[in-house]
């Protein structure tokens, strides 16, 4: 029996970057995208825990580390990519604001498709390590 693809979240307001990313990761990853952070919320409550929420910074509702943070307190396990339009300095993400929300990585837009595929990568051996230490 094949292994079921892992849950992948991409959370953005804009309808071009959900779709970009969507089709970036969809043969590797069970793909859900919202256009906000409520509509993330309802997906979680519905799907469960993702591997990986990859979420844009500037959103209306709330910032991205905002929405981060309370996926941090829902799921622990998660690994929390944000995405920006703004290098981290302009952003002024000191450590401990990254570490509250337990951001794995920032990636500043546009970015480079293979390296961000490597990164999301990562992202996964480190959610499957951390998964098989907990059975």
């Amino acid at each position: 029996m094949p292994e079921s693809k892992l849950k992948l979240m991409v959370v953005d307001d804009e309808r071009d970057n959900l779709d970009l990313l969507y089709r970036t990761f969809r043969r590797e990853f069970q793909v859900f995208r919202a256009d906000s952070p409520s509509g993330a919320m309802d997906i979680l409550d519905k799907e469960g825990e993702m591997a990986v929420i990859i979420s844009d910074q500037s959103m209306p509702e709330m910032t991205g580390i905002e929405f981060l943070s309370r996926v941090t307190q829902l799921f622990p396990d998660t690994i929390r990519i944000l995405l920006t339009g703004y290098s981290e300095d302009a952003l002024d993400l000191d450590a401990e604001t990254m570490t509250s929300a337990h951001i794995f990585k920032c990636i500043t837009k546009p970015w480079e498709p293979e390296a961000f595929k490597a990164i999301i990568q990562n992202a996964v051996e480190i959610y499957k390590a951390t998964k098989q230490g907990r059975d």
